[in-house]
C-alpha cells in the first residue's frame, strides 16, 4: 500500500485473555520518584502502595548504569519484574535521556516534513527512528515510551505541542504515528498514543492552565480524532487535559466520563489501557487526590502522578483503587503484544539509514 494512501493499516490484538484474579491487583496508578536513587522511604511506600509501575524524568537520570539500577530497584520494591517503567523520549525538546550518554533524536515534525517530500521514505525513517529508541530504552529497563504524539495542530495553537506533532495533516500523522508505534513494538517497548482525543487545538499550555477548545463535534471527529481512530487498537493511550465545549462544556477530557466513554471508547474506538496525563499539571482543578479519584471514575484505567512529591503520592494512593478486571485485561494484552512483537534488528546501521531517508529529497 502506498504511504500516501488515506487507508491506514490497523494493529488488532488477539482474543482477550482470561482476566487475572483481582486479589492483590496493582493499584491503578503510575508514580514518579524524587531522584536518581530510590530512598528507603520511597521503597517502603511503593511496597505498600503497589502501583502498576513508574515513570522517569530528567531528575532521575544521570548515566546508563545508574538508570538500569534504578529501574531494577523500582521493580524490586513492589516485587513485580514485569512492572512497566515509562519515559517521555519523543526526540527534540521532549527527551529525558540526553547527551553525552545518549544521542539526540529529531523532533516528530522532521518526519512530517519528510513525508511531504516522500511519504514512503518518511514512514520507513520514523519506523527506524523508533526502533533506535527502543534499542536505547530496553537495556535500561524502560519498557514504555510515551510516543507517538497523534495530536494535529491547527494555526494559532499553543507551542506546547508544536514540533512534537508530525504534521497538520491527519493522514500524515496517522501513517507516521503507526510506523513509530510499530518500531517501538519491534524493539520490545510499548508505545503510548497521546493525547486522546486530541490536544492540537489547545491555545494555552496545559501544564499551566486548562485549554478550552470550541471546535464543533463534527470538526473534531473529521480532523482531530482521525489519527486516533487509525491507531485505536494500539495497546496504551494517554488522555488530554483539555476541555472540549461541544463534547463536555464543564470538565476536561481526563475527568469527563462523557469524553472518555462516548468519544474515546465508543466513537474513536480506542481499545487499549488508558492512562491519564500527569495529575500534577495545573490544567486540572481540585486537590491532587480528587484529580486522581476523578480520573479513574471518569474512565482512566491508570492515574499518572509524575512529580515524585511524597505527600502527594500518599494522598493519591489513598484515593485510587486497585486496577479493575477490565483494566487488568487491557494491561495483560499490552504486555502480550510487547513480547510477541519483538524481533531482531534488521541492521546495525539504523541511524545512518534513518538520516539518509530524512535528508533525501
Amino acid at each position: 500500500m502506498s504511504a500516501a494512501s488515506s487507508s491506514v493499516p490497523e494493529v488488532r490484538p488477539a482474543g482477550l485473555p482470561p482476566a487475572p484474579a483481582s486479589a492483590g491487583a496493582p493499584r491503578a496508578v503510575v508514580f514518579g520518584c524524587a531522584g536518581p536513587v530510590l530512598s528507603d522511604a520511597e521503597r517502603a511506600f511503593f511496597r505498600a502502595a503497589r502501583p502498576l509501575g513508574f515513570i522517569l524524568f530528567r531528575r532521575n537520570i544521570e548515566r546508563p548504569e545508574q538508570v538500569a539500577r534504578l529501574t531494577a530497584d523500582l521493580r524490586a520494591a513492589i516485587g513485580r519484574r514485569d512492572a512497566p517503567v515509562l519515559i517521555d523520549q519523543e526526540g527534540g525538546r521532549v527527551a529525558r535521556l540526553r547527551p553525552p550518554h545518549w544521542p539526540e533524536f529529531p523532533p516528530a515534525r522532521r518526519f512530517g516534513e519528510a513525508w511531504e517530500r516522500d511519504p514512503e521514505r518518511a514512514v520507513e525513517a520514523v519506523r527506524a527512528n523508533s526502533r533506535l529508541l527502543a534499542d536505547l530504552l530496553l537495556p535500561l529497563g524502560i519498557t514504555v515510551d510515551c510516543l507517538p504524539v497523534l495530536d494535529v495542530p491547527v494555526p494559532g495553537s499553543h507551542d506546547v505541542i508544536g514540533d512534537r506533532a508530525y504534521s497538520e495533516n491527519p493522514i500524515a500523522v496517522a501513517q507516521l504515528g503507526l510506523a513509530a508505534a510499530e518500531g517501538l513494538l519491534e524493539g520490545g517497548v510499548l508505545p503510548v498514543v497521546k493525547h486522546l482525543p486530541g490536544h492540537g487545538r489547545a491555545g494555552v499550555d496545559s501544564h499551566r492552565e486548562l485549554p478550552t477548545v470550541a471546535a464543533s463535534e463534527a470538526e473534531l471527529t473529521a480532523h482531530d480524532f482521525a489519527p486516533f481512530r487509525a491507531l485505536r487498537y494500539m495497546p496504551l493511550g494517554m488522555t488530554a487535559h483539555v476541555r472540549y465545549l461541544d463534547l463536555d462544556a464543564t470538565r476536561p477530557a481526563t475527568l469527563s466520563p462523557v469524553v472518555l466513554g462516548e468519544f474515546v471508547r465508543d466513537r474513536i474506538g480506542f481499545a487499549g489501557l488508558l492512562f491519564s496525563d500527569d495529575l500534577s499539571m495545573e490544567a486540572l482543578p481540585g486537590a491532587i487526590e480528587d484529580r486522581a479519584a476523578g480520573a479513574v471514575a471518569a474512565g482512566c484505567d491508570v492515574a499518572l502522578h509524575c512529580n515524585g512529591d511524597f505527600d502527594e503520592m500518599r494522598r493519591v494512593a489513598d484515593a485510587v483503587p486497585e486496577m479493575g478486571r477490565h483494566a487488568l485485561r487491557r494491561w495483560q494484552i499490552a504486555e502480550d503484544m510487547r513480547r510477541r512483537s519483538r524481533r531482531p534488528a534488521v541492521t546495525d546501521r539504523l541511524a545512518e539509514w534513518r538520516d539518509m531517508m530524512l535528508l533525501s529529497g
